[in-house]
């Protein structure tokens, strides 16, 4: 099954701002007994979001300004915290399809990249210019595009940043480990052949 690279992403943006959004934050424990990733929709930020009555907290992705956005504005170490990689699905599954921050922990970040979801860095500078641009504009459509790793807009544009060989993944459809590895039968029988046969004690 081959997988569709992801070069270009279109859309609305939201700000979630602040430093070492973790992945508790990002997806509360209480929400990881799911049965499939696909009942994560809608649940990322929940305690940031809902109060324990369910009123709004008035966290951005609830703001009408931003409803429907597909990338979102981080800050410093986004996605820091335990390794669960419940946190990047939930994004995705909730219709983000990027994030844009300033860093990223390195589990979050290989959680990301292997489910198809780009996370790539820009400057702090950068970042606040896009969110103000974004909260004067809401509506503008901004493209990532991890060819020429750029942000753009009608308003301007930002580099970004990434490792090379998560851009290449990506770009190139193998951000997969399972598929690459389905899609390879020949090559895992070639490797296995080469294992050493383990004997009995």
């Amino acid at each position: 099954m081959a997988l569709k690279p992801v070069i270009t992403i279109a859309g609305t943006a939201v700000p979630v701002p602040g430093p070492d959004m973790d992945t508790d934050r990002i997806i509360p424990s209480r929400f990881l007994k799911c049965i499939t990733f696909d009942e994560l929709a809608g649940t990322m930020f929940w305690d940031e979001r809902f109060n324990a009555d369910g009123s709004s907290k008035g966290h951005p992705i609830d703001d009408p300004r931003f409803k429907g956005a597909s990338i979102i504005l981080g800050g410093e170490n986004f996605g820091c915290g335990s390794s669960r990689e419940h946190a990047p699905q939930a994004i995705k599954r909730s219709g983000i399809q990027a994030v844009i921050a300033e860093t990223f922990a390195e589990i979050f970040f290989g959680n990301s990249t292997g489910i198809g979801l780009p996370c790539v860095r820009a400057s702090r500078e950068d970042i606040n210019r896009v969110t103000a641009w974004t909260e004067q504009a809401p509506a503008t459509v901004w493209t990532l595009d991890l060819n020429n790793m750029q942000l753009s807009s009608e308003l301007g544009s930002i580099p970004v940043s990434m490792p090379e060989e998560p851009r290449e993944a990506l770009t190139q459809g193998r951000w997969d480990a399972v598929v690459e590895l389905m899609g390879a039968p020949e090559a895992v029988e070639a490797l296995a052949a080469k294992l050493p046969v383990p004997t009995a004690h």
